[in-house]
């Protein structure tokens, strides 16, 4: 595997703490500190607890490659196992872990789950690491500022991403859905079938995944020629809001007159809201308001509403692909599929009624 070489200015890598520097700090040997990192289970309580103090108080973390030459390939890869990700994301991060689980080669790629430390990002990953019981990372939910990939680079720790590194281009190792484009589809179909004030219910601006998905709506429209100089949009910070601010767009798009109205929506959950703002003023989604959500949940299709899947399973294998052969080229950006079901189509009978 092609490693990037991107990291610390030479100054700065001259500066890291050493194992001299852990071992002087914390009165004990050099071989003392090694057992910690290596056979923790060999050191008295007090000693292990002093050392690991000075390892995180001095920031100190040995190169993979050193400790590789000191024990075999792990053949297994971290997850880190967010709550604040899965919140954000919703099932397509559990979807994602299930799916990386079922297409990891026997051989070579088993995964480690493991918890953040809510004070620093990089603390769990650096204990991880150090402890030898994995080779690298599959880093998903990232984000503008993401610590973990420079940080990775710098230890020389092969890793792949669920999700673009937005903010650094020039780092290629990583696979995602293109969200912007199956928004764009939502928006054609919807067109198709004869709505043409099409609204957009999403989240505020900054969140990378989010305007993402916007710019795919505004787009669309574009494309379309349909009333881009005064879209009609509404953006929920709290998912408590969906229904109030779901209403407030339902209610402008109507005021313009009924017949040709629908909304696409940056996830499932705000589509519901959309769902119930319309059934509130007596109106069917679909019939007479065409809805759309993304990531096709099961209430999705519970519920006929129509949503933008994303091929999660094919993310699972590119990934393991993308991290163990070094022939792959990244980054892989996936095409979604739009699930038709009732909510899109005026006549409800013509609806696909499932995934």
């Amino acid at each position: 595997m092609r490693v990037q070489t991107d990291g610390l200015r030479s100054g700065e890598r001259e500066a890291r703490a050493t194992i001299v520097d852990v071992a002087a700090a914390a009165g004990v040997s050099r071989q003392t500190v090694s057992n910690v990192l290596n056979r923790p289970d060999r050191v008295a309580a007090p000693t292990l607890e002093r050392v690991q103090r000075e390892i995180d108080r001095l920031g100190f973390t040995p190169h993979v490659s050193a400790q590789q030459l000191r024990r075999q390939r792990a053949s297994a890869f971290g997850f880190e196992v967010n709550p604040s990700g899965h919140r954000r994301m919703g099932h397509i991060l559990d979807e994602f872990l299930v799916e990386l689980t079922v297409a990891a080669p026997s051989d070579a790629g088993h995964l480690v789950a493991f918890a953040p430390d809510p004070d620093d990002v990089l603390t769990a990953y650096r204990k991880t690491l150090t402890s030898g019981i994995v080779d690298g990372f599959v880093l998903a939910d990232t984000r503008t500022d993401d610590p973990r990939p420079p940080w990775l680079i710098e230890q020389r720790v092969p890793f792949v991403s669920f999700g673009r590194v937005w903010d650094q281009p020039e780092l290629t190792r990583w696979v995602d859905v293109d969200g912007g484009a199956g928004v764009r589809q939502a928006v054609h179909h919807l067109a198709t079938s004869g709505y043409s004030r099409i609204g957009w219910l999403g989240w505020p601006a900054g969140s990378n995944v989010g305007d993402d998905r916007r710019r795919g709506w505004a787009e669309g429209l574009r494309e379309l020629g349909l009333d881009v100089d005064a879209p009609a949009e509404e953006s929920v910070q709290d998912l408590d809001q969906a229904t109030e601010a779901a209403e407030s767009l339902v209610t402008r798009l109507l005021a313009q007159g009924r017949g040709d109205v629908a909304v696409v929506c940056a996830s499932d959950l705000l589509a519901l809201g959309v769902m119930r703002a319309v059934r509130h003023v007596g109106l069917v989604p679909g019939v007479d308001v065409g809805v759309v959500g993304f990531d096709d949940t099961e209430v999705a299709a519970a519920l006929q509403l129509t949503s933008v899947r994303q091929p999660v399973a094919e993310a699972a294998r590119t990934a393991w692909g993308l991290l163990l052969d070094p022939e792959l080229e990244g980054p892989v950006l996936l095409d979604p599929d739009l699930t038709v079901r009732a909510s899109s189509v005026r006549d409800p009978t013509t609806a696909a009624g499932g995934p």
